[in-house]
């Protein structure tokens, strides 16, 4: 027996489409500046999507062709975010943080055919796009002196005389939901970046799980200002959730600082935000050394990234704003799990099921494995490997065989956590990063959030290194926060009694900055190799 439901395909044109038919009107605002906004309703944008569209067709992208952006978050990138896949063609966002060896390689593996890039970037492009093959068009968005990239070999226009040269209406194609609709590579922190691909369907899935209450949440009276960036993960989905929603969206583009995002908060009143847990330490720095700073329009803040320590959760329920963690990875489009705690508990036993990762998203599958495979009960104590799987979660990457990171269906995250008879997860380390002293297992994470907890700490990462008795012991990297000078005894003595004894850190080193990966989280491998090269100052704390 079969059903005569209309199946229709889930694609990202009827995303747009119903953006631009149900919610005409509603607003992108993009940062030209803190204080200058530039303003487009979704109709508007659906048309600029049609322009770009009919403007790359006549480039020659007439199938599935990568075009590649390099872009900050802005009213120009969510014009390709809409008329790309649309179209039938690939969206494949670029790492603007990426060096441009890698640039070169993520471009030309997935077979970029043109590019999209951002006028203030063409700097961060010119050494990198001789190394491009298969791109033979460059679109030039706003400002910049494209002189830069003369001797390339490329052709170089400007995206607004391409869309000002193109009809505002695209007869969009009857794509099949599963073909390719964008792709976005991981950050290579530990081997060649990996591309993932997302399908139509997958995106479709994904933003309407982010609207859900037991997720995002994210509705038509929202206004959701996307701190983390279009070229990392699809924002998270926020772009195409917003849509579907129609929900408002604030494009912060370059400005990423404490001082004008808080600029943009007090201006536009978001509802909504989403970045990593850095980004938020620095806004509470900066409302600490500005109190009369006012950021309470916002009502639900998605965080992930990295683990969202308790203190700074705390800091801004004090603000009247609350912060979920939430967990992903790319290959998981990356919305996994989010920590929202039913309403029957009570205050102490939200905040510490605020504190894991969260229970998974309906329609993603989790399980715990041990280093034979086998699965682990999911009772809050035993630790295995997360492993997922769900209809936006990847099977493969592109191009690339890599059967260690996939298991009958099931993709193995690096993850090493528990799981409770609830189902939240809790994430204790990488699998790369767990550290072993004398048989006991110690948690970095923990460890990590432990010692932000410090009015005095503004960052602070945890890696391993060889200890002649204990094989390995823990090293603190701490940033201090401007004018402390927080000794490592004081920090020893500080995390007395809230970890247990043998987690206590011997050596310390204090730091300008924790380096990062291009997706912004810690560089733990950078650390580990300035410690081997004797870069760091390390100071003993027994």
């Amino acid at each position: 027996m079969r059903s005569t439901m209309q199946d229709r395909p889930l694609t990202v044109g009827e995303i747009v489409t119903h953006a631009a038919r149900v919610h005409p009107d509603r607003e992108v605002v993009t940062a030209v500046s803190p204080t200058d906004f530039r303003r487009v309703s979704y109709r508007q944008t659906a048309e600029r999507a049609a322009r770009l569209a009919n403007g790359l067709r006549e480039l020659g992208v007439t199938g599935d062709q990568r075009v590649g952006t390099l872009q900050w978050s802005n009213q120009e990138h969510l014009d390709a975010y809409a008329g790309i896949p649309s179209m039938g063609a690939v969206l494949h966002t670029l790492n603007l943080r990426l060096p441009p060896a890698q640039l070169s390689y993520v471009a030309t593996h997935a077979e970029d055919s043109v590019l999209i890039v951002d006028g203030s970037l063409l700097r961060l492009l010119a050494p990198a796009l001789p190394a491009m093959p298969t791109v033979h068009t460059v679109l030039v968005a706003g400002e910049g002196d494209t002189s830069v990239l003369d001797g390339a070999g490329k052709q170089i226009l400007r995206y607004d005389d391409v869309l000002a040269g193109s009809s505002p209406s695209f007869d969009w194609p009857d794509l099949d939901e599963r073909a390719a609709a964008a792709m976005c590579y991981t950050s290579g922190t530990t081997a060649a970046p990996k591309g993932v691909v997302y399908s139509h369907r997958s995106i479709w899935l994904h933003s309407q799980a982010a609207c859900t209450s037991n997720a995002l949440g994210i509705g038509f009276d929202d206004t959701v200002l996307a701190i983390v960036p279009m070229f990392h993960a699809n924002a998270w989905g926020i772009p195409y959730a917003c849509m579907m929603s129609g929900a408002g969206l604030l494009l912060p583009g370059p400005f990423l600082q404490a001082a004008p995002l808080v600029e943009m908060i007090e201006h536009e009143r978001p509802t909504m935000s989403g970045a990593v847990p850095t980004i938020w330490h620095d806004i509470l720095g900066h409302l600490e050394d500005h109190p009369d700073r006012d950021i309470s329009s916002i009502r639900f803040v998605a965080c992930g990234g990295s683990a969202v320590p308790r203190s700074l959760m705390e800091a801004f329920d004090e603000r009247g704003v609350t912060i979920v963690q939430a967990w992903g990875m790319t290959e998981t489009s990356p919305l996994a799990t989010v920590a929202l705690p039913p309403s029957s508990v009570d205050a102490s036993g939200q905040m510490d099921l605020r504190c894991t990762q969260g229970r998974p998203v309906a329609g993603v599958e989790v399980r715990l494995v041990d280093d034979d495979g086998r699965p682990q009960p999911h009772d809050g104590t035993s630790v295995g490997e997360i492993q997922v799987r769900g209809p936006w979660v990847t099977a493969s990457y592109y191009g690339d065989e890599d059967a260690e990171k996939f298991d009958d269906g099931w993709l193995r995250t690096g993850d090493v956590g528990v799981v409770n008879q609830e189902q939240f997860v809790t994430l204790t380390d990488r699998a790369k990063d767990v550290i072993k002293s004398g048989g006991e297992w110690i948690s970095s994470v923990a460890l990590e959030n432990e010692i932000v907890g410090h009015p005095e700490v503004h960052q602070a990462a945890v890696v391993a290194i060889p200890d002649e008795k204990w094989q390995e012991r823990p090293l603190a990297a701490v940033v201090r926060r401007p004018g402390s000078t927080v000794s490592a005894g004081d920090l020893r003595r500080y995390l007395t009694g809230r970890v247990a004894k043998w987690w206590l850190p011997d050596s310390w080193t204090f730091v300008e900055e924790v380096p990062l990966t291009g997706t912004g989280k810690y560089d733990k491998k950078v650390l580990r190799r300035r410690f081997a090269d004797g870069e760091l100052a390390v100071e003993q704390s027994r």
